[in-house]
């Protein structure tokens, strides 16, 4: 389990670099070792005893605990102002983890129908062979989500921006509904990232990460976390027997009664992260630590030249719709401003007049790469419909408002004006290919 951070109340860009780490030891390094170690050494029986039963603190294998993960730990908790957090090998584990914590049985969950393609082959396939029922609902509809919720409802589950179209569901007003029937809701916050917003600060109980994206952000390493904010009510123990009440596991208690606060990211690390094995390897927590250093930084460069190339897609003859908070047009444009102050994160949508464009469109890019990431250093640009979101059925893409003429923009960290003119090259090369297209078919009919 991770420790509390011990830094005062300072600003992101501190905590960002300062926060689950203090020189210590001969050398005091300033930057975070990396133990690259399976096993520790005890120095007793006694030692290993009490920390194998968990009731003494401290690492005995790397596939729950490591040094420099669990600096890692303390610095995503720090970030999102959560008392916990158990780091995982992918996003995608970290999804899986936080929400197998809260269904154990066949149990039911609420998500927004508005998710990545990855998560909902997660919920609908793989969750589903589980026997967890997944309810999908508008997340610009409260009232639909309580009236979704059922007697083993354990959870609601939504981003804080949602990928690719940027828009931002009412979490204070999901997160009433949910509270008034004992159910936690689980946020994924990646787009927006902890310099953007804070989901535990408006309701949210827990808050998912693919640290892969921005967090590390130089798409060199995946990784991700789980981070619980240790104020949700656990206490029934007909409702959560797996947290409150008395387990063999356990010596005969509960993770309730050890833990208080801590029970739930206990019961992730302990059970979940122990039996299924997902670890953060250290050397890509090493790596995600330092992307986190200049997060905030790179955030802020990052919705700079968002807002320059979303104002130049938006004139473009050729561009049906910039889909981005950022836009008045956008129906959470008053809710950007006031919930998402410093913006929502590095992906806008540009959506095409004509399908048919997005090929060549896509191939006479020559700086912008054609890749599945996003909050990296590069900008690249992916089309949801045939790659992130491919498996979503004809209702699924049309609910998340998807069509094949929508591009998602990962914006990066190049010059915004070599970015605009790489955007303008390859829309002209594609109006082109068009009229020739258009020409070939009109002598051949």
């Amino acid at each position: 389990m991770t420790q509390p951070n011990t830094l005062p109340q300072v600003q992101p860009s501190t905590t960002a670099i300062h926060a689950g780490y203090t020189p210590s030891g001969d050398y005091r390094p300033l930057t975070v070792p990396l133990y690259s170690s399976a096993a520790y050494e005890f120095g007793s029986h006694a030692e290993a005893v009490e920390k194998f039963a968990l009731r003494a603190s401290g690492f005995t294998y790397s596939r729950t605990g490591n040094p420099t993960v669990s600096v890692f730990e303390q610095r995503a908790a720090a970030l999102e102002g959560g008392a916990n957090a158990v780091a995982t090998a992918t996003g995608q584990a970290a999804v899986a983890l936080s929400l197998l914590a809260l269904t154990q049985g066949p149990k039911h969950i609420i998500a927004s129908s508005q998710l990545y393609g990855g998560t909902v082959d997660l919920l609908t396939d793989s969750f589903n062979d589980f026997g967890i029922r997944i309810t999908f609902v508008d997340p610009d509809q409260p009232a639909a989500w309580e009236a979704a919720i059922e007697e083993d409802t354990r959870a609601f589950f939504l981003e804080s921006v949602t990928n690719p179209l940027s828009t931002l569901p009412d979490l204070p007003a999901l997160a009433e509904v949910a509270h008034r029937h004992n159910i936690p809701v689980v946020v994924d916050n990646t787009l927006a990232t902890p310099a953007n917003f804070k989901p535990l600060a408006y309701g949210a109980d827990i808050v998912v990460h693919s640290a892969t994206k921005a967090l590390a952000g130089h798409g060199q390493v995946l990784g991700g976390v789980v981070v619980d904010s240790g104020t949700f009510d656990f206490s029934d123990e007909a409702r959560w027997p797996q947290i409150a009440r008395a387990r063999e596991r356990y010596a005969g208690t509960s993770l309730l009664a050890r833990y208080a606060g801590g029970a739930y990211s206990m019961l992730v690390r302990s059970k979940f992260l122990h039996d299924l094995g997902p670890t953060l390897p250290a050397a890509n927590a090493h790596s995600i630590i330092t992307g986190i250093e200049t997060l905030p930084v790179r955030t802020a460069a990052a919705q700079s030249t968002l807002l320059l190339l979303a104002n130049f897609l938006e004139a473009h003859p050729l561009v049906k719709a910039v889909h981005h908070p950022s836009r008045t047009t956008h129906r959470h444009h008053e809710r950007a401003a006031k919930f998402f102050p410093r913006g929502t994160g590095s992906v806008l949508a540009v959506e095409l007049h004509d399908a048919d464009l997005v090929p060549a469109f896509i191939d006479n890019l020559k700086i912008i790469a054609l890749a599945a990431n996003i909050g990296d250093t590069r900008t690249m640009i992916a089309h949801p419909a045939t790659m992130t979101h491919c498996r979503l059925t004809p209702s699924q893409l049309a609910e998340a408002g998807l069509n094949a003429g929508v591009l998602r923009i990962s914006v990066g960290l190049e010059d915004p004006a070599d970015l605009i003119r790489d955007l303008d090259r390859a829309l002209a090369a594609a109006e082109v290919s068009g009229d020739k297209s258009t020409v070939k078919d009109v002598v051949f009919a």
